[in-house]
């Protein structure tokens, strides 16, 4: 077991009326993002997703396990297969898994089982969670246990969503049910399994969104 080897905190503490006006901007600026559902093929420069997944991997983790790994996908045959397979699915899920109760909670938002945006955008990010790994020890390999998994990837992608929005592009988060797929066509190990699909890349020239109303702040915060 390794041992807690604590080191100074670098930490940048600002003036106040600068810390408002950070986060009036990020707010201001987070508050335009929408889930987008029609992507432009055109492509954009890859190191954007590399400064965004490395945005998400310093988002914490239970016991610093940090149990995610983020895979992405530019090759359209891979990205047509993941459709195909994807779209397999959500068929099901539509004839036959889903409830009266699910499909009026969806109808607002003009959804089907056709998925256009995985072959459509430029880029796919298929986030894996890690609920355990191998680790390598004297005695032979190990299984080891992850703590508060869902957790720590939920938090990872939104920092991930917040990294692509902020740079300027359009995201979709999809999570087909079931995903093992995903797991199969990218040779993902079996200690990993599918945690959502994110479409990435610019919107399409004439995209359009539900007309939706986000929670105004007095309905998300309390104070006491």
């Amino acid at each position: 077991m390794s041992e807690y080897r604590p080191v100074p905190l670098q930490f940048e503490r600002l003036a106040p009326d600068e810390m408002v006006r950070r986060a009036r901007r990020f707010a201001d600026t987070m508050s335009a993002r929408r889930t987008v559902r029609d992507f432009s093929p055109e492509p954009f420069p890859d190191e954007i997703i590399a400064h965004a997944i490395r945005a998400a991997g310093s988002a914490p983790s239970g016991a610093h396990q940090q149990p995610w790994v983020f895979v992405v996908v530019r090759d359209p045959e891979l990205k047509r297969a993941i459709r195909e397979a994807a779209e397999q699915e959500e068929q099901r899920t539509w004839e036959d898994r889903m409830s009266a109760e699910w499909r009026a909670a969806l109808a607002p938002l003009g959804l089907d089982w056709r998925k256009p945006h995985l072959t459509d955008a430029p880029a796919l990010v298929i986030v894996f969670a890690q609920p355990w790994r191998i680790e390598a020890t004297p005695d032979g390999p190990r299984k080891v246990k992850h703590y508060y998994v869902d957790e720590s990837v939920g938090i990872a992608v939104g920092m991930l969503l917040a990294a692509l929005h902020h740079a300027g592009l359009a995201t979709l988060t999809h999570t087909p049910s079931p995903m093992a797929f995903l797991r199969d066509l990218l040779g993902r190990p079996a200690h990993e399994r599918p945690y959502v699909v994110i479409p990435v890349g610019w919107p399409a020239p004439g995209a359009v969104v539900p007309d939706l109303e986000r929670k105004r702040l007095d309905e998300l915060m309390i104070e006491r």
